[in-house]
C-alpha cells in the first residue's frame, strides 16, 4: 500500500501524485456507504470492483460502522484489503486509488 509521493496513474500510463488525485476526487460522489453490517466480504468485492471500473473513489464511512473505531485504521484496513493506495480521509469519507496495473 502507498500512502504518498508518486503513483502509477491508471489511465494515461503517467504519474500522479497524491495532490492531484485529491483535486480529481473533490467531484466525487461515494460509491459505498459502510454501516452497522461492517466491512463485510460483499463491501470489499463493490470496492474492488468499484476500483476496476474508476480507479478513484470514495467510500462513506457512517457512524453506525466507526461506532468507537480509529477513522485512520479503518482508512488503512480499506485501502489494504482491496489493494488501493490511502488517497485521503476527510471526515468519515475515504479516497482509495488504483490504477490499471493493479487490476
Amino acid at each position: 500500500m502507498n500512502t504518498h509521493g508518486n503513483i502509477e496513474q491508471g489511465m494515461g500510463g503517467g504519474v500522479a501524485s497524491i495532490p492531484t488525485l485529491r483535486d480529481a476526487a473533490r467531484g466525487l460522489e461515494p460509491v459505498l456507504r459502510l454501516g452497522k453490517n461492517g466491512l463485510t466480504p460483499g463491501a470489499v468485492q463493490e470496492i474492488i470492483a468499484q476500483l476496476k471500473k474508476k480507479h478513484l473513489i470514495k467510500v462513506k464511512l457512517l457512524s453506525a460502522f466507526l461506532d468507537g473505531k480509529d477513522k485512520k485504521a479503518v482508512a488503512a484496513e480499506l485501502a489494504a484489503k482491496t489493494d488501493a493506495t490511502l488517497v485521503q480521509l476527510v471526515g468519515n469519507v475515504v479516497v482509495l486509488y488504483r490504477g490499471k496495473k493493479a487490476d
